[in-house]
């Protein structure tokens, strides 16, 4: 039975826990081997070796082009818990490369996308 606070077919209903627990070996962190958070972007180096869990290879697949962690869970379907241990794994092995997002610095200014904008909707 799901908790009152919940919608049924949340993801919380969706995940095994001993499947969770398997998958990153009962550990709840990442530990000081990766600093990630939302934001960094993540791209497979390698392709999944056979032995590769499912999960873990599934995201290899997704991060051919680079994908923040939080479209990774997402597009996964796996708690961002989850997903936080699997790229530390991943990351501590070498299969996948984190990138710090674009810096705020090199983006173009706000008025300038505006103006294009503002251009483009008048064609």
């Amino acid at each position: 039975m799901s908790e009152p606070d919940q919608e049924p077919g949340s993801e919380a209903d969706d995940i095994d826990p001993g499947r969770m627990y398997v998958v990153t070996g009962g550990r709840t962190g990442t530990g000081t081997r990766a600093a990630l958070d939302l934001v960094t972007l993540i791209v497979t180096k390698s392709e999944p070796q056979p032995t590769t869990q499912p999960e873990a290879a599934g995201i290899l697949r997704l991060c051919e082009s680079p994908l923040s962690v939080a479209e990774i869970s997402a597009y996964a379907d796996l708690p961002i818990s989850l997903v936080m241990v699997i790229l530390a794994d991943l990351l501590g092995d070498k299969h996948v490369e984190a990138r710090a997002p674009v810096p705020k610095a090199l983006l173009p200014e706000r008025a300038l996308i505006e103006a294009v904008m503002h251009g483009l909707q008048k064609l």
